[in-house]
């Protein structure tokens, strides 16, 4: 069965040099492996997840991936201090705080790789 199996999440990026600079030394993964120059396999913890080169960059309008952490506001202040931005949304049910929106026994924040896919962070409270 599918649900036996491991899943990787597909990033899709228009420039794998830049998205790989961004994910390596922004976010701090580790790139594994490449296939061609049209896919990086990089690590996050025990999660592999795969970059590759697509026309259709950046369209999906919802998070793409998400980051477990366990200090949020640590790891919101290390991004800032790299350049990067946070988005703000409003959302039922959520309170901001700066870039961190809180609701009973969660936290989150939400930011764009340079291809404006929608990346967050998570913090269970």
């Amino acid at each position: 069965m599918i649900g036996k199996s491991d899943a990787t999440p597909m990033i899709a990026v228009k420039d794998l040099d830049r998205a790989r600079t961004f994910y390596a030394d922004t976010l701090g993964l580790k790139a594994v492996d490449e296939q061609g120059g049209e896919v990086v396999t990089m690590m996050s913890g025990d999660t592999k997840l795969n970059v590759y080169r697509s026309e259709f960059a950046g369209t999906n309008k919802a998070t793409a991936l998400t980051f477990d952490v366990e200090d949020i506001a640590a790891e919101v202040s290390d991004l800032k201090d790299k350049g990067v931005m946070f988005e703000h949304y409003d959302m039922d049910g959520l309170a901001r705080d700066g870039d961190i929106y809180a609701a009973e026994g969660m936290k989150t924040a939400w930011f764009k790789d340079p291809d404006g896919n929608i990346l967050s962070l998570f913090q269970t409270a």
